[in-house]
């Protein structure tokens, strides 16, 4: 009975977006939504490797300063936050990311509010992307505020984007309204999309280590490769990430969507 109604469900969202179980293939513009410095890397790094060296565009969003991330009681938050930023930068190169946008949000601090909401409607209305990344607010038991914030705010402003009266003062700068098709949730318990990544593995793992104010060692390192083995081996290959990828349209009144 669940299988039948999962393809009542798969039925439905393809009259609205015939494209839903193949967003990679179809998008040629990507914006990755981090909470702080390194996020994007550790949830998409391959992912955004392979798209970026097949020609698609990707842009990244730091929301957060990342000034809070040392477990040096004597670190200075400003240079915690530089060094961040700094390795950041250096980390986008290896992936390949065109545009960074830092947001500044103090680590730790981060709330829903319609200043950050806003801002990323702006910066989605720039980029124009087909496909936004973010982490899953709906993750059980995270407890990282910045996290499941991200994911709220970046699905509110995809859903906000398009409406020209949303951010009006955009329109008044020469922007106009954009409505990415696809949202990726990535950290997520309930993926339904997996992404061979097995060759663009190491280009993460190169740019994971640019953070080296985060990744001192290599364990952490190990585990995401562990991980990421995990997921590919659910469909076959050697490394893989795990995304929970949605129809923009529907991200308002629609009850059966986390079953997709």
């Amino acid at each position: 009975m669940k299988q039948e109604w999962l393809e009542i469900y798969s039925s439905l969202v393809k009259q609205i977006e015939p494209d839903y179980k193949r967003p990679l293939e179809v998008s040629r513009k990507v914006l990755c939504v981090s909470p702080h410095p390194d996020d994007c890397e550790i949830g998409a790094g391959g992912t955004i490797a392979r798209a970026t060296k097949s020609g698609v565009k990707v842009d990244l969003v730091v929301v957060t300063d990342g000034s809070k991330g040392t477990l040096n009681p004597h670190a200075r938050e400003e240079e915690v936050a530089s060094t961040r930023r700094r390795e950041q930068e250096e980390s986008a190169k290896v992936l390949g990311v065109e545009n960074i946008y830092f947001l500044g949000v103090r680590d730790g601090e981060l709330t829903f509010n319609y200043d950050v909401l806003n801002k990323l409607i702006t910066i989605i209305r720039i980029t124009r992307p087909d496909l936004v990344l973010t982490p899953d607010p709906y993750l059980p038991y995270e407890a990282h505020p910045d996290h499941y914030y991200t994911g709220r705010l970046v699905s509110a402003a995809v859903l906000f984007s398009g409406m020209p009266l949303f951010n009006k003062q955009d329109l008044e700068k020469g922007l106009t309204p954009h409505s990415p098709r696809f949202i990726g949730y990535y950290y997520t318990s309930r993926p339904n999309t997996i992404v061979d990544v097995s060759n663009y593995v190491e280009y993460k793992i190169s740019a994971l280590r640019k953070h080296r104010s985060q990744f001192e060692n290599e364990d952490f390192l190990l585990f995401i490769l562990k991980y990421m083995e995990l997921s590919g081996s659910k469909i076959g290959v050697k490394y893989a990430e795990e995304f929970k990828i949605l129809p923009v349209k529907l991200l308002h009144i629609t009850p059966f969507i986390e079953y997709l």
